[in-house]
């Protein structure tokens, strides 16, 4: 399974390495705009800044169902499964590179954005107000949230399980779609439609579920083992259509 794991990691690396060159120049015209009162240069880095946050961890997770797709409908990656591999084992490999990459890329930028954030408060004198701004903004969602690590990791684990359930629909979807449409025109709008479903019957099930509990923190505990359980039932549904429909 590590030999596996590596593998997809050395797929992903390329795209990888690319949005962290990107984020690198763009930190630095950030930092220059900073300490040089460049007010338009650190603000149009503070954006490009930001779409790489959200748009680089978008991509990097949906990295890991385009490497699957290609998989399952190239000649070249057929070559995987010729490989002493289960099926289940090279799906798992794709869900723990995946799932640690998402995390990796998350924890950074968050870490990055709040030490930019910070740096521009203390600059100014001002990060008591940097704080409070930050907690008036949250309690204006949810009156109920608490800021302290166990919020914000109860916030992370929700978003990290809800990411890999998620992951592992667009699998299912696309194996589905493969092994009963593969070259026949139409495959990839049945592949996202199957998708959507998925999708949304995860969702609307989480927030049920959620709301059946008090407290925001539970609340999220309980989004996160029901997404678990989703991810769980669509790997091995993945797993089993690729080992005897896609498998060589």
């Amino acid at each position: 399974m590590s030999k596996l794991i590596k593998y997809e990691f050395r797929k992903t690396m390329f795209t990888k390495w690319i949005i962290l060159g990107i984020t690198g120049v763009a930190e630095i015209l950030y930092l220059l705009g900073l300490y040089l009162d460049k007010n338009t240069l650190m603000g149009l880095s503070m954006v490009l800044l930001t779409l790489l946050a959200f748009g680089g961890v978008l991509v990097i997770g949906l990295q890991s169902v385009v490497t699957l797709h290609r998989d399952m409908n190239t000649r070249q990656s057929y070559m995987l499964f010729m490989t002493p591999n289960s099926s289940y084992k090279i799906l798992g490999a794709k869900v723990i590179e995946n799932g640690l990459s998402i995390l990796v890329a998350g924890g950074f930028f968050f870490a990055l954005g709040a030490l930019d954030i910070t740096l521009l408060f203390a600059k100014q004198s001002t990060l008591k107000e940097l704080w409070d701004t930050i907690a008036q903004i949250i309690h204006a969602f949810n009156q109920d949230v608490e800021i302290n690590a166990q919020s914000l990791a109860c916030l992370m684990a929700a978003m990290l399980t809800g990411w890999i359930a998620t992951v592992t629909a667009a699998y299912l979807a696309d194996a589905v779609s493969s092994a009963l449409l593969n070259g026949k025109k139409g495959n990839f709008l049945v592949s996202f439609a199957f998708f959507i479903v998925l999708y949304v019957l995860m969702t609307y099930v989480e927030q049920k579920c959620a709301a059946t509990v008090n407290g925001v923190n539970a609340g999220f505990l309980v989004q996160s083992a029901i997404s678990l359980a989703f991810a769980a039932v669509m790997y091995f549904a993945t797993a089993k259509i690729m080992e005897d429909k896609l498998s060589v």
